[in-house]
Formats: C-alpha cells, sequence, structure tokens
C-alpha cells in the first residue's frame, strides 16, 4: 500500500522544536518578527503566505504583510526593504520571486540583509550549501524535501535520486543537500531527453517545475518515493496541484507527497524555524 507522506506530522515535530527555541527569545523579551513582501495576487503565492502566517503564529512569531501592484517601482519597493533591512524588531525577511520584469532578481536576493535572508536565497545562504557549512539558511523548501525524508525513515544515503528542475529557489539547493547525504543525484531540466525514463529509474523522484500534473505512471516505479514540491494553479480542475498527476500514480508508487498538504506544510513549519533562528543568532542568544 502506498504511503502518503503528509506534511502536517513533519510539521508539527518541527514547531515543537521552535516554540522550545522561541522561549529563549522570551527570556529575553523578544518577539521574532517576519517581513513578507508579495507583488501581486498570484494564487501560489497566497496560498503560501495563509500558511506561513497560520504557522508563525502557532510557534509565536509574527508577521508583517507588505502587498504590492505588479507595475510598483522599484524605488518603492526598495524604500519598504530598506526599512525592514534596517528594523531590529524584524529577524526575517521573505521576498515572493519571481518579481515582474522591472526587477533584477540577482540584485534582490542579494540586497535582502543576509542575516535576515531566512529563505536562503543570497549568494552568501547558497554557498554554505554547497560548501556543506552553515551560512546562512537552507532555501525553506528545499529543507523541507529532506525534513520529509527523514521524518518518514526514507534512507538517502546510496541512494538513486533524480531531482526534475535546476532553480536557485530548489532544483540546484535540494540537489547539493542530497550530494551532502551521499545521495546520488541526476539532475533533469527542459533541455534533458527521455526524462521519464530517467526518472523511472530513480529511487527518490522529486520535481520541482511548477507544470500542472506533468508527471504521470511513465516517470514512476512501483519501488520509488516522490517528492512533490511544484504547486500551480489548475485552471481546468479550478485548484493548486502538484506537478505529479496524483490519482495516475498513487496507488503505484511505494510513497508520495500530497498537494496540497505535504510540502507545503512543511516549508512554513521551517520558514518560521528559521526566523526563530535569525533572532536568536541577530541577538547572540545561544538555543
Amino acid at each position: 500500500m502506498t504511503r502518503i507522506l503528509k506534511g502536517k506530522q513533519v510539521a508539527d515535530a518541527i514547531n515543537q522544536k521552535s516554540i522550545a527555541s522561541n522561549e529563549r527569545l522570551r527570556q529575553h523579551n523578544i518577539t521574532p518578527t517576519l517581513a513578507i513582501f508579495r507583488v501581486g495576487e498570484n494564487e501560489a503565492d497566497i496560498s503560501y503566505e495563509k500558511s506561513a502566517i497560520k504557522k508563525c503564529k502557532e510557534v509565536g512569531v509574527e508577521v508583517i504583510v507588505n502587498t504590492f501592484d505588479l507595475n510598483v517601482s522599484e524605488k518603492e519597493f526598495y524604500k519598504k526593504l530598506d526599512e525592514a533591512n534596517n528594523d531590529n524588531s524584524i529577524h526575517g525577511i521573505l521576498v515572493f520571486r519571481p518579481l515582474p520584469k522591472q526587477f533584477n532578481d540577482n540584485h534582490l536576493r542579494n540586497y535582502i540583509n543576509p542575516d535576515k535572508d531566512i529563505d536562503g536565497c543570497s549568494n552568501d545562504s547558497l554557498a554554505g550549501i554547497f560548501i556543506n557549512q552553515r551560512i546562512g539558511f537552507v532555501p525553506c523548501t528545499s529543507q523541507s524535501a529532506i525534513e520529509i525524508l527523514d521524518y518518514y525513515g526514507i534512507d538517502i544515503q546510496g541512494k538513486n535520486v533524480v531531482v526534475i528542475g535546476r532553480s536557485l529557489v530548489i532544483g540546484k539547493p535540494v540537489s547539493m543537500l542530497l550530494l551532502n547525504r551521499n545521495a546520488t543525484v541526476t539532475i533533469c531540466h527542459s533541455k534533458t531527453k527521455d526524462i521519464a525514463n530517467i526518472a523511472s529509474k530513480a529511487d527518490i523522484l522529486i520535481s520541482a517545475i511548477g507544470k500542472s500534473e506533468m508527471i504521470d505512471r511513465s516517470y514512476t516505479n512501483e519501488k520509488q518515493t516522490i517528492i512533490d514540491i511544484g504547486i500551480s494553479w489548475n485552471e481546468k480542475k479550478q485548484k493548486i496541484c502538484g506537478d505529479v498527476d496524483y490519482d495516475s500514480v498513487v496507488d503505484y508508487v511505494d510513497a508520495i507527497t500530497p498537494v496540497p498538504k505535504g510540502v507545503g506544510a512543511v516549508t512554513s513549519a521551517v520558514l518560521a524555524n528559521h526566523v526563530i533562528q535569525a533572532a536568536l543568532r541577530i541577538n547572540n542568544i545561544q538555543d
């Protein structure tokens, strides 16, 4: 029988750690605070935002949401971001990316105060993953994939893992995290030939391409674990779906994360934990 790797149990375990760590901050009368920056009304961003606010509230993290129209100027946006960068009462900053074409993504992700880069998007944070040292924070979604595998006792070492997607947000960092855990990793992308055949041989398949229900049974095998990181709005079904055609594989593979209630739930818990850890570091408090 296929194991459904629900995110709630994983998130609850992370939340317990967050609550314990937050007690250290409370002893110093510090409230960990997250500033969210969202441009536009993207359904996936809004869904993540709601989940993040809920998880933050559960562990005592305050959230300030800054929203902007799609035509917002760089000047207006960066003015608000500067305020968060320099405000000592704000410990974490999350910017939903990608932003509209008027923004330079490389400039933006390295503009965030490194101490507050709780989603691990800066060069420094990403470098830490590549050299396997704690510099900044690991991107929340990438860490969530590992947290799920660990929680459900799915061994990574020596396993053949296929990652579909090569973005700096998920694909590349999660691949490095897996390599650091001694997995054998194959990264597939839009130019890869015969992806389905490659994926079907994987012990663990991690999909992060954002194409609704692209992964069907031809990408899978009966012993495979699937971590579906993709999330997008399915116009036909009028709901949020993952990269995987869940109904076609759920009774075939060994284990799979659902969408929603899978990786997303864990990502929000990891995010809240990172805010607390950032507050501890910024204030030089030992956890």
